[in-house]
C-alpha cells in the first residue's frame, strides 16, 4: 500500500491578491462574528507578512498576534489600525437584498 503525505490546508495559501483578501474579509463580516474577523484579519495579515503590517499599523509584531488571537479582544481602534495598514476598508450596508 503506497502512502500519501498530505499538506496542512492554509487559507493564506489562497489569498493572494488584494481582491482575494477583501472577499475574504467580507465574507468574514457577512457572518457578524468579531472572533471570526478577527480570524480573517490574522489570516490577511500573515499573507502580508505580520511584521510588516504591525509596523504600518503602529503595533509591536506581539501585540498584532494577541490582538488577533482567538483569546484577542482588539478594541476598535486597534481593528481600525490593522485593516488600514492591510490597505483594506471596512463597508456598511442595510442588509437587505436588492
Amino acid at each position: 500500500m503506497k502512502i500519501k503525505t498530505t499538506k496542512k490546508w492554509d487559507v493564506v495559501d489562497f489569498l493572494k491578491t488584494e481582491e482575494d483578501m477583501a472577499a475574504y474579509l467580507e465574507a468574514a463580516l457577512e457572518e457578524n462574528d468579531s472572533t471570526l474577523v478577527a480570524a480573517a484579519l490574522g489570516d490577511i495579515a500573515r499573507a502580508k507578512g505580520m511584521t510588516h503590517i504591525a509596523k504600518r499599523a503602529g503595533l509591536g509584531r506581539e501585540s498584532l498576534y494577541k490582538a488577533l488571537s482567538l483569546d484577542g479582544n482588539p478594541e476598535l481602534s486597534t481593528i481600525l489600525k490593522i485593516v488600514s495598514a492591510l490597505g483594506l476598508k471596512l463597508h456598511a450596508g442595510t442588509g437587505k437584498t436588492p
